[in-house]
């Protein structure tokens, strides 16, 4: 059965036995926030669409920032602007800590070992205070520049021999396979791709087919019966992808356990190692494979979606991209690479980041949570065990909150201070709280050094007979957000 011959089957149900709606005695306390009145059975389902994030962006211009949804099953609250948020995020942060795990990641039980979809419990605390304290430190980035340099040396000579030979380049695989060998060689000292190969391409259809997995819709969250039927199918990709996933991860472990008396790397994978072979392991296998492809998975994917949306934004307008380029080259002269010292002092390059987020989140959603118990927001309950979606898309073209929320204009954040790290609610691309993603600067460098990379000494023509205003910007929808058509421009060396 298909999904829209499913759906046909419960509506009709749903018409044949009204009595069927679930939460009428809810709605009669008018507690609950509100929201459009749900069907019997399917509740709210048909309001998702193909595109959630804009059809619950157009939902709370009607029922407001705080909005109730029964989701089949399921019950969700939806927060759609920056003041709710710092209520869930920070004020409560404690009762929304916990995660709505989707029924594909039990699946394959990633949701026991993964440092995203784990409880803030002893295990939690452990791998974040390890990735901490092992990756994520200034100490350890500042350590790791050279590593940074060199991959991006390597996509300045490829952009380069793109010139002689006059071939456009995907702007989104280019800073994919860039993410992609910065994250492997840090975690595994190996590349995993090159430029124009096919490994790139199929290692990033694995890493998509993961989001999309987790981000799409899936009715066996919504109607806890189907979970064992899994009818569309989505279970039984997503265990295609981990499998596959593992099966590269589980080789490079066996290759290092083999050489380990004769050589030692200096990279994640080794310290690891480390906690896993001690007397009483700190870490065992599975959390090691867990671990490496959640820091994948977030590595790669988010990190390109951003470059490359960034680009398109700034193909659209030429004056934005001159000026850019304008302060990279004041910055570090013609034919240098950026240092990351050097980012503190572009604020235009900054601004166009922070904007390329507002309007383009590489999450749309925050990755779900979970309310512990009932918690009254702006006279509202929100019920213990609702998901609770924070849509950060959304706000970021809010006008309440922003003028001309859906042009792209940079300069909105030259005069405001606005940071990305979690304490300006209405941008947080990287969460906030306890939960905030542990990537954040190394992320940070990543998308700075790739845009600038890209634009230094490189003048950008589309296709010829394509018009800058032309650029497709449409969206596809997972749980990150990706360009529906990539990106393809063809450079030239300045």
């Amino acid at each position: 059965m298909d999904f829209l011959s499913f759906l046909l089957v419960l509506l009709s149900i749903a018409w044949i036995c009204p009595f069927l709606i679930s939460n009428s005695k809810q709605r009669k306390s008018g507690k609950l926030p509100p929201g459009p009145y749900p069907f019997p059975i399917i509740g709210n389902i048909l309001e998702l669409g193909q595109k959630p994030h804009q059809s619950l962006a157009k939902l709370s211009k009607t029922y407001g920032p705080l909005m109730y949804l029964k989701i089949g099953y399921l019950e969700t609250v939806v927060v759609s602007s920056p003041e709710i948020a710092k209520d869930i995020l920070q004020k409560y942060d404690q009762v929304f800590s916990s995660r709505s795990v989707p029924s594909a990641l039990i699946s394959v039980g990633h949701h026991k070992l993964s440092m995203v979809w784990l409880p803030m419990e002893n295990q939690w605390r452990k791998l974040r205070r390890i990735c901490k304290e092992q990756m994520f430190t200034l100490q350890k980035l500042d350590a790791s520049w050279d590593l940074r340099q060199e991959k991006l040396q390597k996509l300045f000579e490829y952009v380069s021999q793109c010139c002689v030979n006059s071939q456009a380049v995907n702007i989104g695989e280019a800073a994919f396979i860039t993410s992609l060998n910065l994250i492997s060689a840090t975690l595994f000292s190996v590349d995993f791709a090159e430029f124009n190969s096919d490994s790139s391409q199929e290692f990033k259809d694995v890493v998509w087919g993961v989001m999309e997995c987790v981000g799409s819709p899936n009715f066996a969250d919504y109607f806890p019966l189907l979970k064992y039927f899994d009818p569309q199918g989505i279970s039984c990709r997503t265990k295609f992808y981990f499998e596959k996933i593992f099966a590269i991860f589980d080789g490079i472990i066996d290759e290092r356990l083999q050489s380990r008396g004769t050589s030692m790397k200096n990279d994640l994978l080794e310290a690891l190692l480390d906690l896993n072979q001690k007397q009483e392991p700190e870490i065992s296998r599975d959390d090691i494979k867990h671990l490496m492809l959640d820091l994948f998975v977030a590595g790669s994917d988010t990190t390109s979606a951003i470059v490359e949306w960034a680009m398109a934004e700034l193909l659209q307008n030429p004056k934005k991209i001159l000026k850019v380029r304008k302060e990279l080259r004041d910055a570090v002269g013609i034919n240098g690479l950026i240092q990351e010292l050097d980012i503190s002092r572009l604020p235009y390059l900054q601004a166009v980041v922070k904007e390329t987020f507002r309007l383009h989140p590489a999450f749309p959603f925050l990755v779900p949570h979970k309310a512990n118990a009932d918690v009254e927001i702006n006279g509202y309950v929100v019920p213990k065990n609702a998901q609770i979606l924070v849509n950060v898309w959304a706000s970021g073209r809010d006008s309440d909150t922003w003028s001309s929320p859906y042009s792209f204009m940079p300069e909105r954040f030259l005069d405001h201070k606005t940071d990305l790290r979690g304490q300006d609610f209405e941008l947080i691309p990287f969460g906030a709280g306890r939960r905030i993603c542990l990537g954040l600067p190394l992320a940070h460098r990543m998308v700075h050094l790739m845009l600038a990379t890209l634009i230094c000494n490189f003048e950008w023509k589309l296709e010829e007979g394509s018009k800058r205003e032309e650029v497709d910007m449409s969206d596809k929808f997972g749980l990150t957000l990706q360009k529906a058509i990539p990106l393809k421009a063809f450079p030239v060396k300045l």
